[in-house]
């Protein structure tokens, strides 16, 4: 539905020529809701605004609907009124002049002829009643609330019934409450009507909750695609690891590979043996580093395998749960307890992290 390929995007600085998207390859399938994810100037932007045709790469091939609308071979540049794309701008980008009815309708009128004034005021109800803005046609855009106002950028974006829907960070503006309201209304929206998204964010919850596939970008590059799950749970880098919710990591020397092909293997760390997933093709010897997720770590009574001897540092209640950190000979890790849970600073607890949680990564 979606391809990309080999594409580099270069502009111009006051610090010079930057290379904001450094050859990346992309396949979104026909109805798939694919995030690109990443920290503020890592090319995701960049790379939703060329598929838009706002952007002229410096090289690739970027395909719709197997229409190439980009390619430095041939010189290809579909403007971006003749792509079949709608488009949610981070700043809704709608006409205070107008009122919401005449925002739904002004791409419809542009498209000279096509479609009668009784039409378009069919598909401008219709989409408003999409997007739960019934009854507001006549009122001034100024004057809807923010979430109003998202709701009216993403209803001019789906009126001309596009076969790509792209959206830069729509929910940025919102509060807290309201954006995860609005995370759902979208998802289900663009799901019903099974159309094709590209959604950019730098929300680790958004692209979770949202994504049929993630793909997550650091410096101009993709560094991990994969579903929710597997970027969550399997890490590829330390960046991802990082990047993606809370995580503990432990340095460690690889010092038994497993023979029996379950991948795992025994890595020596200052705080004592764990049992973790080898990265592939490893070998003893090898410096790793172990991550595991708070939520993956239990409290245990007393000592045994995969479990480590530490002492209570801060805990802090967070409602819903109380985070913990234990201090190691040389590292910290932060664990998550039920909220009533009893625990002192300084008092020594062992902790058991289960092998299959960990997983270690090289550097």
């Amino acid at each position: 539905m979606i391809n990309i390929k080999n594409l580099h995007v270069h502009y111009e600085s006051t610090e010079g020529r930057v290379h904001a998207v450094r050859g990346i390859d992309i396949n979104v399938e026909r109805g798939q809701f694919y995030t690109l994810l990443g920290p503020s100037g890592c090319g995701k932007t960049t790379t939703l605004r060329s598929v838009a045709g706002l952007e002229r790469p410096s090289a690739g091939t970027i395909s719709i609907n197997d229409e190439v609308v980009f390619s430095t071979d041939d010189h290809t540049m579909v403007p971006p009124y003749r792509r079949e794309i709608g488009m949610v701008f981070q700043s809704y980008a709608i006409w205070p002049h107008m009122d919401v009815f005449n925002n739904v309708a002004f791409p419809l009128q542009e498209m000279k002829g096509r479609f009668s004034k009784a039409e378009i005021r069919d598909k401008v109800l219709q989409v408003l009643h999409l997007v739960q803005l019934d009854g507001y046609e006549d009122r001034p855009a100024p004057f809807l609330s923010g979430g109003q106002q998202q709701r009216l950028a993403l209803a001019r974006a789906l009126v001309r019934e596009p076969a790509v829907l792209l959206l830069d960070e729509p929910l940025s503006n919102l509060d807290a409450k309201l954006r995860e309201e609005t995370r759902a209304e979208i998802r289900d929206l663009v799901k019903r009507l099974g159309i094709t998204t590209i959604y950019v964010t730098h929300d680790q919850l958004e692209a979770l909750t949202m994504s049929d596939v993630i793909a997550v970008m650091d410096e101009g590059k993709i560094v991990q695609e994969g579903s929710p799950v597997d970027i969550y749970r399997k890490p590829a880098v330390r960046f991802v690891a990082d990047f993606i919710g809370l995580t503990n990591f432990i340095e460690g020397r690889v010092r038994a590979v497993g023979s029996n092909g379950d991948g795992m293997g025994e890595v020596e760390t200052p705080s004592g043996m764990i049992k973790c997933e080898l990265p592939q093709g490893v070998t003893t010897g090898a410096e790793v580093v172990i991550v595991v997720r708070p939520e993956d770590v239990n409290l245990v009574p007393n000592g045994g395998e995969n479990v480590l001897q530490g002492e209570v540092g801060a805990a802090m209640f967070m409602g819903d749960t109380k985070e913990v950190q234990i201090k190691l000979k040389e590292s910290l890790i932060r664990l998550r307890l039920h909220p009533t849970t009893e625990i002192d600073e300084g008092q020594v607890v062992y902790l058991e992290l289960p092998p299959g949680c960990c997983r270690a990564l090289i550097g």
